[in-house]
């Protein structure tokens, strides 16, 4: 292992005898482990309270625990870092994918995409000319500086965006393109950073082609076996159906990038094309979901932390300063103007895209690529894009929700979409569904035989104010109430749809047009 704490005699006298590792190291460690862990916790409770962006405080915690620091840890394994940080990444964009609405982003696709791909470009061009030109770097560490902030970070814009009320086209458009924007990204930074004369831009351009191209072929056939199976194969116990979706989004990564493609997108789409299923046991699985990537998170941001040496930053934060400047205020307006204009997007919401291109993680774990590959001048290059990323998050998280107001782009909290959980009865040829009417539904004051449910469906418990009983055809529903229905197999999927379309239309849903698609 490349990370040692500052040496005591007793830990030098340690590593003399070479002695293997025992119980009670393990129990130390896992000690240390579970504080850390405790620590990133209560520090979620301490970000969501001040405003400032969890990223930074997780960070903080790396750094405290590194050789400048309190925890004196010295680490400065660079590949290990990748590594970790690419497996965490694929949690991250497996969650954010399972909590991507289609409905929403649908209408979105092209200009996201344009904004991974056009817009990337455009980032990249102007980031590393200010690179070149103002800070004096070589070209190569220019372009690869500029194709390591073009990427905004999925965790920050998913953390962010779904906190403030924004028109679904404008959250629908930056989710996408954090989604998608990862895998040219990666791609660039490679190709930058290898060893010889840089490829023609062509060339680049037909190789990310192609692995976006498989990557998406493959996210998406993995993750439409994956819903089939989930919802067509009963697992023993409801706790297994987590587990198997985040393996089903693994194995999406996995095979895309066996097969030399975006690993990356496969995931992201796998991850949405199951998010969109109505899959059994939804509410545990997005929950189970959203804490595997909160630990991915912690682990990850700490990790990066420790790599950081705080006394060497100090030559390279105006340098930082300068090509975050350029990079927030003219390279990243200018790709959205680009991109956006032709698709007649209005100028606030290019104005509020512009400022909402997020970095965080992610940058800094792709600044890793260079230190792996031996590129000169990489130590600088990662110490510039670690300040960039902590400055400018600072300055962009924050007052992201301000800048929504001043422009009008906020909006009144929309209805809660109903929490409808499915439990597979495979023996009974059935489906027991349980629904939660949330605050603002309209199923609010509708009578049960009102849900108009299809042959096969019935309502058979209600549970409200902790005190359940069985509804009778004229029972009013209420907000909070929990419903428990049945279902047969074939009307299964009709039976949620419409309980869907009552929750966002009411009782007369059918007939003014308010269909039961879902999230």
């Amino acid at each position: 292992m490349s990370y040692v704490r500052e040496p005591t005699r007793a830990c030098a006298r340690a590593r003399e005898r070479e002695r293997p590792l025992t119980v009670h190291d393990l129990n130390q460690l896992l000690l240390v482990c579970s504080l850390v862990l405790l620590v990133a916790v209560a520090a979620v409770r301490i970000s969501s309270r001040s405003g400032l962006p969890s990223l930074l405080v997780y960070l903080g915690i790396g750094v405290l625990m590194g050789q400048d620091g309190i925890g004196g840890i010295r680490f400065d394994d660079a590949e290990l870092t990748q590594v970790i940080g690419y497996a965490a990444l694929v949690v991250i964009l497996a969650e954010g994918g399972l909590g991507t609405k289609w409905k929403e982003i649908r209408p979105a696709l092209p200009a996201a995409s344009a904004l991974a791909l056009v817009g990337v470009s455009v980032s990249v061009g102007g980031t590393a000319a200010a690179a070149h030109y103002l800070v004096g770097l070589e070209w190569r560490q220019s372009l690869i500086i500029g194709a390591i902030v073009s990427s905004t970070d999925a965790a920050a814009v998913f953390s962010v965006l779904r906190k403030i009320p924004l028109p679904s086209r404008v959250t629908g458009t930056l989710e996408a393109e954090s989604g998608f924007n990862d895998a040219p990204v990666v791609i660039l930074v490679v190709a930058f950073s290898e060893h010889g004369p840089i490829e023609h831009w062509y060339v680049l351009l037909g190789e990310i082609a192609l692995e976006l191209a498989i990557g998406a072929a493959i996210g998406i056939a993995v993750g439409w076996l994956g819903a089939w199976g989930l919802r067509h194969v009963a697992l023993p116990a409801s706790g297994l159906y987590p587990i198997a979706v985040m393996a089903i989004a693994v194995t999406a990564y996995a095979a895309g990038a066996s097969a030399h493609g975006s690993g990356f997108l496969a995931v992201y789409l796998a991850a949405m094309v199951m998010g969109n299923a109505r899959l059994p046991h939804w509410p545990a699985t997005r929950g189970f979901a959203d804490g595997l990537g909160w630990i991915a998170q912690i682990g990850m941001f700490v990790l990066l932390g420790l790599l950081v040496t705080p006394h060497e930053l100090g030559d390279d934060i105006l340098p930082a300063l300068v090509i975050g400047l350029v990079l927030t205020m003219v390279a990243r307006p200018l790709s959205v103007i680009a991109c956006l204009t032709p698709f007649r997007v209005p100028w606030r919401e290019q104005a509020l895209m512009s400022w909402a291109g997020l970095r965080g993680a992610v940058p800094i774990i792709l600044a890793t690529i260079p230190m792996v590959g031996g590129v000169e001048d990489s130590r600088r290059i990662f110490n510039i894009v670690f300040i960039l990323v902590v400055v400018y998050t600072l300055v962009q998280g924050p007052t992201l929700p301000w800048l929504a107001r001043k422009l009008h782009l906020g909006q009144g909290p929309e209805a809660a979409d109903l929490g409808i959980e499915s439990a597979p009865l495979e023996r009974l040829r059935g489906h027991l569904l349980s629904v939660a009417i949330p605050e603002g539904s309209k199923m609010h004051g509708v009578e049960v035989n009102e849900l108009r449910l299809p042959a096969g469906a019935a309502v058979t418990l209600v549970v409200r104010d902790g005190k359940s009983f069985v509804p009778l055809p004229t029972t009013v529903l209420r907000l909070g109430d929990e419903l428990l229905v049945v279902a047969t197999d074939p009307v299964r999927d009709a039976a949620e749809k419409r309980l869907r379309a009552v929750g966002a239309g009411g009782k007369l849903a059918g007939w003014l047009g308010t269909n039961g698609a879902s999230h």
